[in-house]
């Protein structure tokens, strides 16, 4: 793909460093031209901030609309709950109803590979040993984009990567190898970073930094952040682990995001968003089944924010049921648009920080605070993040409900009241309740907040459960993704499968099953 900021660049600069090099000083003719100074690249950093740039702007591909459609909307937006799509792609076997793709599912592998993981490597090899803060900040960068490839795979490649064994191949972490990898480089980032804040040292990601501009203290808070989100996430499969690194990021002096002008988003300006594209422009996505049954049963005044009215009226929302029967893209394409986002890809907002102290405050984790004060900020700030004020009205309303869902186009799909798969919660904190119902509280709101991030609202469905979603009515995996279970993963990448045979073939023996997307990964114990 091409760099908004052109990579080029840097491949200029290196052929003038070696044309450079060849002078009759005996000094310069015994230095290797391979290797930079300070005095090389103090004017901008750009050899090491320009692939930063870049990993960024791939962590959901920025300019590449039917890459990024593969890449996340066809797979975590729909599987999360967020949305699902009008189109019946390929005769309706697909994703949307498990008839898995591989072609569609090599995507977010391949994307991340080639344009964030490569980019974060060559920076760190340019920088380690000279440039500490640029090498913490790809750490930090590659533990973002590839505890997602995780989350949507199991094993990755990730302490191996780049190394390549005559006998295996490039080999692989098991999940739980990789998580441990993640919390390592996070708290080595979030050291090197703090102590460069801490003795006033000169900030240089100004140029290339498309999150913060360029403000360390910003990067640490959201690296403690995804250290709690991390450790959050194998509370229940280790949960002496999950403490100690959960208990070291709510304990770090410079916190975790906290307000909506901390949250973690990437400028992809002038360029627009890709689910603008995706939208309005092929019709392909559209409002889901879930989101209208919850933001219309509980009023939620975010909707407007979230997604377009129907022509049926100023206020009439619908949304569309995974898994459904479609013969033509027209029976659902006036549903519910998504809004039209800014130049902004949001990955990580401050309201998920605090529904997620809200959970550490639940495993009784010093530093957290308790679960109600949380529970209560991280709705706060999700109204703060969209300018709106009633959040009390809001938190106090102990009757409204997620609504029944009705199909206008099919009653085949409805979902009445009493069906199980309709969520009961309501939103006022209820100290007196049992553990679990808490805990629904608390992910419910997280997954109206963090939207329309959906690799993290279905990384965490999968594994709580909730919100409650409703399962497909079609189910084309031929058995092997149980449609009461729901979608737990994709299988490993074909790709990986042709060139990298080994390895792939030890990497499935780490899962708890058979390579489907029936079998759940290492930290999914539902």
């Amino acid at each position: 793909m091409k760099s908004r900021r052109n990579i080029s660049t840097l491949f200029a600069l290196v052929a003038i460093m070696l044309v450079s090099a060849c002078t009759k000083k005996f000094d310069e003719i015994n230095t290797n031209p391979y290797d930079f100074n300070e005095e090389d690249l103090a004017a901008d950093y750009r050899l090491m901030g320009e692939p930063l740039s870049q990993a960024q702007l791939c962590l959901l591909i920025y300019n590449d609309p039917p890459t990024a459609q593969l890449q996340q909307n066809l797979n975590a937006d729909i599987f999360s709950g967020y949305m699902m799509s009008p189109t019946p792609f390929e005769g309706n076997i697909n994703n949307t109803n498990y008839g898995l793709l591989y072609y569609w599912n090599n995507r977010p592998w391949q994307v991340t590979y080639t344009n964030v993981m490569k980019s974060c490597d060559f920076t760190q090899q340019k920088a380690k040993g000279a440039y500490s803060d640029f090498y913490a900040w790809a750490q930090i960068i590659k533990v973002e984009a590839m505890h997602r490839i995780s989350d949507i795979y199991g094993p990755i490649m990730y302490t191996h990567y780049g190394i390549l064994n005559d006998e295996m191949g490039i080999d692989y972490d098991s999940q739980e190898q990789a998580y441990n990898a993640f919390f390592n480089d996070l708290r080595e980032a979030v050291d090197t970073l703090t102590a460069y804040i801490n003795r006033n040292a000169v900030q240089r990601f100004t140029s290339f930094d498309l999150a913060y501009k360029g403000d360390y203290t910003q990067w640490v808070k959201f690296a403690n952040t995804l250290r709690l989100r991390l450790a959050i996430r194998i509370a229940g499969v280790n949960p002496q682990k999950a403490k100690q690194e959960g208990e070291a990021a709510l304990s770090h002096p410079l916190g975790l995001l906290k307000t909506s002008a901390d949250n973690f988003a990437i400028n992809i300006a002038p360029v627009t968003h890709p689910l603008n594209i995706m939208c309005y422009t092929w019709a392909d996505i559209r409002m889901s089944a879930p989101m209208e049954s919850i933001l219309t049963g509980y009023n939620d005044p975010r909707l407007p924010h979230y997604f377009v009215p129907t022509d049926d009226g100023a206020n009439v929302y619908h949304g569309i049921r995974n898994g459904i029967r479609i013969s033509a893209k027209e029976e659902y394409s006036g549903f519910s648009q998504l809004v039209k986002f800014n130049s902004n890809i949001l990955f990580m907002t401050a309201a998920e920080a605090w529904f997620l102290k809200a959970e550490a405050a639940l495993n009784g984790w010093k530093g957290a605070g308790t679960a109600a004060d949380n529970y209560a900020a991280g709705i706060t700030t999700s109204f703060n993040q969209y300018g709106i004020n009633n959040v009390n009205d809001y938190m106090n309303n102990s009757t409204a409900r997620p609504k029944p869902y009705v199909d206008p186009q099919n009653p085949e799909n409805n979902i009445s009241a009493g069906d199980p798969h309709l969520s009961t919660i309501t939103i006022k904190w209820d100290e007196s309740a049992g553990r679990e119902q808490k805990l629904e509280r608390i992910i419910t709101q997280k997954w109206i907040a963090m939207f329309p991030e959906g690799q993290e609202a279905w990384t965490e469905f999968r594994r709580t459960g909730y919100p409650k979603l409703f399962p497909v009515v079609i189910n084309n995996s031929g058995g092997t993704i149980p449609t009461e279970k729901f979608i737990r993963r994709l299988p490993m990448p074909q790709v990986e499968l042709v060139t990298n045979p080994k390895a792939v073939a030890r990497a499935i023996t780490t899962l708890k099953g058979p390579d489907t997307g029936g079998t759940p990964l290492w930290w999914d114990i539902r």
